[in-house]
């Protein structure tokens, strides 16, 4: 049982992988780690999310304790604690963010949907109510 659940998780990796948008990303591993770390902008559809989100736990994946008016962020295929420069590509404001949880969920990813920014940060670079933005993504 253990096997099947290992190869069906690695085929959900690698079919995202080939076929999201972070696939159009360089990949280089690092030796410390062992994980991939983009050499390059990733652009793609950035939302929000807060405590009162349907589904949303009173933790994140990284098990701290969820605020949505901290400066974090939920991102696949990212190392937590990894930072990163998002920027609204329509009025070019930008905030820094700290990856600490997984998402957005795998069906929007599918649609474009690369980073799920928490409400505060979210309301640094746009108003809440335009739900989705267009983002660049930048490593630091």
């Amino acid at each position: 049982m253990k096997i099947k659940k290992r190869l069906q998780s690695f085929i959900v990796i690698t079919v995202m992988l080939t076929s999201g948008t972070l696939a159009h990303a360089t990949y280089q591993k690092t030796s410390e780690t062992g994980l991939f770390r983009p050499l390059q902008v990733i652009t793609g559809t950035a939302s929000w999310y807060s405590e009162k989100s349907p589904g949303v736990k009173k933790t994140t994946a990284n098990m701290e304790v969820f605020d949505d008016a901290d400066m974090t962020c939920a991102m696949w295929n990212v190392p937590f604690h990894q930072k990163l420069r998002v920027t609204n590509l329509e009025n070019g404001r930008s905030v820094v963010v700290r990856v600490n949880d997984r998402g957005p969920h795998k069906r929007f990813v599918r649609e474009g949907r690369v980073i799920d920014l928490s409400k505060g940060a979210f309301c640094k670079i746009s108003a809440l109510n335009q739900g989705l933005i267009a983002v660049k993504i930048e490593f630091i």
